[in-house]
């Protein structure tokens, strides 16, 4: 145990959970002080929130959210927690939002690992995303934890994880703290929604 603290602390596995920890909060805190400008100012979310239930069938929304959690984490999952809040079986919708983020990640898994094989998207991909890759080689399970509960795009973290061939059983079970992610993000959103 010795030995891995002192691991982590030369490879700086630390600062970089310290770097990311404030980031995420900093990114928590502005997305919230947009939401309540917003909600102060412009629109009413909990109306636009309504909406959004009536007029789209939940199918629509889970595979948009799939789409979004495969291709980058386009949009933030807050948003579709605050929907989930608005439907009938919050709980049970939040289950399926949290499923596709992980199915979306997986799919990102795999499709890192297409790319591996074509060497122009290989060297492309390895230089845009080149920190993250370093430190998944470095920290493997623990980034991909990070990943699956900070505010760094899941998405990325997974293309990330198959572009080196990260053992992908070890993925799947460190992924599965996306679920964890979504239940504490929603006892915080279910209350203000």
């Amino acid at each position: 145990m010795i030995a891995i603290h002192r691991y982590y602390r030369i490879t700086k596995f630390y600062a970089f959970l310290k770097d990311t920890a404030y980031k995420g909060g900093v990114t928590i805190l502005i997305f919230v002080a947009v939401l309540a400008g917003l909600e102060y100012f412009f629109i009413d979310i909990n109306a636009l929130l309504n909406s959004l239930v009536e007029n789209y069938s939940p199918g629509i929304v889970f595979s948009f959210f799939l789409i979004s959690e495969t291709f980058l984490g386009l949009l933030p999952p807050e948003i579709f927690i605050a929907w989930s809040a608005k439907s009938i079986t919050p709980w049970i919708f939040l289950f399926f939002l949290a499923s596709a983020s992980y199915v979306g990640g997986i799919i990102a898994y795999f499709t890192g690992q297409l790319l591996f094989r074509i060497p122009s998207i290989k060297f492309y991909i390895e230089h845009k995303i080149a920190r993250h890759i370093i430190n998944l080689r470095k920290w493997g399970g623990f980034f991909v934890v990070v990943g699956a509960m900070l505010p760094i795009p899941h998405s990325i973290v997974s293309l990330a994880s198959g572009l080196i061939k990260y053992n992908f059983r070890n993925y799947l079970l460190w992924a599965l703290f996306r679920y964890i992610r979504f239940v504490v993000y929603a006892l915080v959103i279910f209350k203000i929604y």
